[in-house]
């Protein structure tokens, strides 16, 4: 009976040991205090009462300790339940001290809660960083396209990271700028002669005015002639006017032929009323002959007069095709 029990008591004492082990981190404990800080069993308990895991905030506190910087283990603690990544606020504090960059906990934790990279924004402000717009294209005052890259040198503002615009904005910037400098040249060879004139009028407008970065340079890496848009659009236009003066003059045949159509029917229905009158003409004079309004005198003189048109119709029928021969 013995033998079981001791097994039991052996296997309680591991998970007793396991279980102080996780709220006591004897190892992580020692290390703290003979780094110099000054933390006791009980604080490292809380820690994981709270649900901190200790190694995320003693390990960076044992850092900056080492590095000359003091900063309360409660700050950290509650830049760690906010959300905020201590060793990299650790890192970039010492960084900042060693190039002498005033960075203060309150600035570097702001920024890691902004969604920064606090190491690489202390990076930027000690090492500058290069960044390349993409191709932008615009217009010179003759027509031809010009198109260009520009490289920008730019260094972090550590003061403006917080609020401060991005890098998509330096680069729209400078894309801005360098559409209307080429667009206010009056030949694409201005440019092409002389590239540091679109840099010069980046630089002069204050670009990285609101941002999180300096503008140490802008320098443009490359310069090319794209296509003759000023004579494109002289061929567009001219061919939409093409096509106006076409429709214009399919219109005007439209009205002319609607408008001899309508003739045409017009001197149909006189052709109609004029037989329809001539028809009339025999019985008007058989009653005038009946009541004695004509004679016969005067009726063998319409023949005749009526004889004396036809034959003059005739004649000039007749006349017509020699007048085109002779012509």
């Amino acid at each position: 009976m013995a033998g079981p029990l001791i097994v039991v008591g052996i296997f309680a004492l591991i998970i007793l040991f396991a279980i102080f082990s996780y709220f006591f981190p004897f190892g992580l404990w020692v290390s703290a205090v003979a780094s110099g800080l000054s933390i006791g069993p009980a604080k490292l308990i809380a820690m994981r009462i709270r649900k901190i895991n200790p190694y995320d905030i003693i390990t960076p506190a044992i850092m900056l300790l080492k590095a000359g910087i003091n900063i309360d283990l409660d700050l950290l603690e509650s830049h760690y339940l906010a959300g905020g990544r201590v060793a990299n606020v650790a890192s970039a504090l010492i960084a900042a001290q060693k190039a002498g960059i005033n960075l203060s906990f309150k600035q570097a934790t702001a920024i890691d809660l902004a969604g920064r990279d606090v190491r690489d924004a202390v990076s930027l402000c000690v090492k500058p960083k290069v960044i390349n717009t993409p191709l932008v294209a615009a217009m010179a005052k003759n027509g031809i396209q010009v198109k260009a890259i520009a490289r920008v040198t730019v260094k972090a503002d550590i003061n403006k990271l917080v609020g401060g615009a991005t890098e998509e904005t330096i680069l729209a910037r400078v894309g801005e700028g360098i559409v209307t400098t080429i667009g206010s040249a009056e030949s694409h060879e201005e440019i092409l002669e002389n590239p540091d004139r679109i840099s010069k009028v980046i630089q002069d407008k204050g670009l990285d005015a609101n941002t999180a970065f300096e503008i140490l340079s802008i320098d443009i890496a490359d310069v090319d002639i794209g296509e003759n848009i000023g004579a494109k659009l002289q061929i567009d236009q001219s061919e939409a006017d093409m096509k106006i003066a076409r429709a214009k003059a399919a219109e005007r045949r439209a009205m002319a032929e609607a408008k001899e159509q309508e003739m045409k029917a017009y001197e149909q229905e006189m052709k109609a009323k004029l037989v329809e009158a001539e028809a009339a003409v025999p019985q008007a004079i058989a009653d005038a002959l009946k009541e004695g309004n004509m004679g016969i005198l005067d009726y063998y003189t319409l023949k005749n007069i009526s004889s004396d048109t036809e034959m003059r119709k005739s004649f000039s029928a007749m006349a017509e095709p020699t007048k085109k021969l002779t012509r």
